[in-house]
């Protein structure tokens, strides 16, 4: 879930210098609004992904106070497998209807309604379908570290997120920044991220583990 960027450099002097902010403005306007529809393009011409993460979680100071590694597999619509590996093993299944969330350490399974559990998230942008501007107000933002990023701040104020962003490269989606109401910031980076990969419906299967607890209605 690329977009454009070089900025042009003129010269002579005062006027030179207007231009130049003007060049400047105008590449970067041009640049961002390719953004918002090649994002769109991204979501429509892509049925499924595939991708291992890094994941880091800052506070509001800035400081990091967690960080995580992974893959995840997601095949539209709403149909996901997010699984962590370090630094203790999670996993989360959508399968379409649910969302299961396994804790292995304590044996614990967590189930909820797709509906509820999906809402206005990160998994509904990424695995949702191409209308998600009922659930998101989508805005450009200015290019950094090397990406081009796009904002999408949730409608619904109780989603859990003040405002996620999408990092492009001219390859695809990169990284992604989910700013918390507790001032949290949890960033994202994708590695090796295949877009139509072959991926079986089975993969988005989840069955409870003997034993352990299930918390929620499946």
């Amino acid at each position: 879930m690329v977009f454009i960027s070089p900025l042009v450099n003129r010269l002579p002097r005062r006027s030179i210098a207007r231009v130049f902010l003007l060049s400047v403005l105008v590449m970067t306007c041009q640049a961002q609004a390719e953004a918002l529809s090649r994002f769109r393009a991204f979501v429509e011409s892509t049925q499924s992904v595939r991708a291992d993460f890094e994941q880091k979680v800052h506070d509001r100071n800035g400081k990091l106070v967690q960080s995580a590694t992974g893959y995840f597999t997601l095949l539209r619509p709403s149909r996901f497998r997010w699984s962590y590996a370090k630094p203790y093993a999670q996993l989360i299944v959508g399968d379409g209807e649910r969302v299961w969330t396994y804790d292995e350490d304590l044996n614990q399974v967590t189930v909820r309604r797709m509906s509820r559990a999906l809402g206005n998230t990160p998994a509904a942008l990424l695995a949702g379908n191409a209308d998600l501007e009922r659930s998101f107000v989508f805005a450009e933002a200015p290019l950094r570290d090397g990406l081009e990023w796009l904002e999408a701040t949730p409608r619904d104020r109780e989603s859990g997120f003040e405002l996620i962003r999408m990092g492009f490269s001219a390859t695809g989606l990169e990284a992604m920044e989910l700013m918390d109401h507790f001032g949290q910031t949890t960033r994202l980076r994708f590695l090796g991220l295949q877009r139509n990969p072959k991926v079986e419906s089975s993969s988005f299967r989840f069955v409870p583990p003997k034993g352990a607890d299930v918390l929620g209605t499946p």
